[in-house]
């Protein structure tokens, strides 16, 4: 298939396509004699994994240890585990920290009582005497 194909039946674009092959996610495709490039069903896989593991947020250099041991069958997917518990446990980092970042602008929002400027609890706390 064309790289237009590969693209569109996984939801990227071909220049996204041409990039993962730039830095090896991707093995460069075979081209035909005028120079294009020819994808088989193992890259449609290979690009599909990818996207999938981008969209649950892992790093390229976690999709690219991925893609190692899955290239080795026989290896103990523990090592998979490791991989995905670690970036499990950097979610629930982000969670929290998110969690207390709109409890605080959420207190900050609820203290707002209108008025002025001059009189603004959020610019207050936000440690303003900026004025010039």
């Amino acid at each position: 298939m064309t790289i237009g194909r590969l693209a569109k039946a996984t939801g990227t674009k071909a220049e996204t396509v041409r990039w993962y092959e730039k830095v090896g996610l991707i093995d460069p495709p075979r081209r035909t004699d005028a120079n294009y490039r020819v994808y088989a069903a193992s890259d449609l896989a290979r690009l599909s994994f990818i996207r999938r593991a981008r969209n649950l947020g892992f790093s390229l250099d976690q999709i690219r240890t991925l893609l190692d041991i899955a290239d080795r069958q026989d290896r103990d997917c523990a090592s998979v585990d490791a991989i995905a518990s670690g970036h499990l446990e950097e979610i629930d980092r982000k969670i929290a920290d998110l969690t207390a970042l709109r409890r605080e602008l959420g207190d900050l929002v609820t203290s707002c009582r209108g008025g002025t400027v001059a009189e603004c609890r959020i610019l207050d706390a936000l440690g303003t005497d900026i004025t010039r």
